[in-house]
């Protein structure tokens, strides 16, 4: 296989969907993963097969591509506002055994009713618990979900939130302690929309890094982690996993090697995500990957097509080797790629096309 490309230990990648999937169970929660980080539906039917409930999407558009797969229990776990985006979402929730759509105000909650008409369409409301990102503010709430459980054919389930590790309102390491705080957030508020008569069902939350611990607070019906089919090298700082459980790595070749302190790959930023950039607080990670096998290297920078290793004399990295890089994002780098390509425990390499890769609606 030419370089750059993306590797995908499969082994690894079955120990960790099962063991999410075992965390789930152990907690009596549902999983329902977020498949914006391999958009592949072959992964995301291996999820399902493993334990969970259905799966999560960002996108109308993945949805359809997982729909199309045979997937039939689909979250689509962002508000839905524009026409083209709702009317293809209600067509899709006659196809499918069960679609829920996210929604986080008022005006959005009337356009999807308005383009449902006769039907009646799930939807959870999402919440803002620190992130700062979309989601109704967490004290307005309570009186946006009545507003919404009004409509006669918008079916209130839920209420959800993506918070990540944060803790205080402020990102943090501590992902026992975000996990915790995240979970009892979303409890309180459900029990207050019960007792304001809205009949709230599911209580959805939990990223890769504070699932584990969110799943145990009682109360939480369901836990939305992406990241830990792969897991990256933000996920191992954060203390979700470690490097050697992380699946995916950036293949690349050492096209140069100018000077004995720098060493020239063919992946720049059109192959590595940038979005986690080094230095960036709680993880101060440093460059843009882990240098597998050459510990100290450290790919400090990236332009397009190149990628800048920092080295030494000591490592032994000659024009035409070829090394493995574990990137700090996994998701944002996936999304890069035209194909992943599995590697099975007998060696045998498999391309698979990453079929729900830039969709932007």
């Amino acid at each position: 296989m030419d370089t750059p490309h993306l590797l995908i230990d499969d082994a690894r990648m079955r120990r960790n969907i099962e063991k999410m999937a075992a965390i789930a169970e152990r907690n009596g929660v549902a999983l329902r993963p977020h498949v914006k980080t391999h958009k592949i539906p072959r992964i995301a039917r291996r999820q399902v097969e493993a334990g969970a409930a259905g799966i999560t999407v960002a996108k109308v558009s993945e949805a359809e591509v997982m729909a199309d797969a045979g997937l039939e229990d689909i979250f689509i776990a962002y508000p839905l506002v524009t026409d083209p985006k709702i009317r293809r979402a209600v067509d899709l929730g006659q196809k499918l055994q069960k679609l829920i759509v996210g929604v986080d105000s008022l005006e959005g909650a009337r356009r999807l009713s308005a383009a449902a008409g006769n039907q009646v369409m799930e939807v959870r409301l999402e919440v803002d618990t620190g992130l700062r990102r979309t989601g109704v503010a967490y004290d307005e709430a309570v009186d946006l979900a009545r507003e919404i459980d009004a409509f006669d054919n918008l079916n209130l389930s839920g209420i959800y939130t993506y918070r990540g590790a944060v803790l205080g309102g402020s990102p943090t390491l501590d992902r026992e302690k975000a996990g915790l705080e995240e979970g009892g957030l979303m409890v309180t508020l459900a029990d207050r929309m019960r007792e304001g008569g809205v009949g709230i069902r599911d209580i959805s939350l939990g990223s890769t890094p504070t699932a584990e611990y969110a799943a145990a607070v009682e109360g939480v019906t369901e836990v939305r982690p992406g990241t830990y089919v792969f897991y990256d090298r933000m996920q191992a700082r954060l203390g979700a996993c470690s490097l050697e459980e992380c699946a995916a790595t950036v293949v690349c070749t050492v096209v140069s090697r100018p000077r004995e302190d720098l060493a020239i790959i063919d992946g720049g930023s059109k192959t590595f995500a940038t979005d986690v950039p080094p230095g960036t607080a709680p993880l101060n990670l440093e460059g843009f990957g882990h240098v597998v096998g050459y510990p100290g290297a450290t790919l400090e920078r990236l332009t397009e097509e190149h990628g800048m290793l920092a080295v030494t004399a000591e490592h032994d990295l000659e024009v035409g080797d070829t090394l493995r890089i574990i990137p700090n994002h996994v998701c944002s780098t996936v999304n890069l790629h035209d194909a992943v390509y599995l590697v099975g425990e007998s060696g045998a390499v498999e391309e698979v096309r990453v079929a729900a890769r830039g969709k932007v609606r």
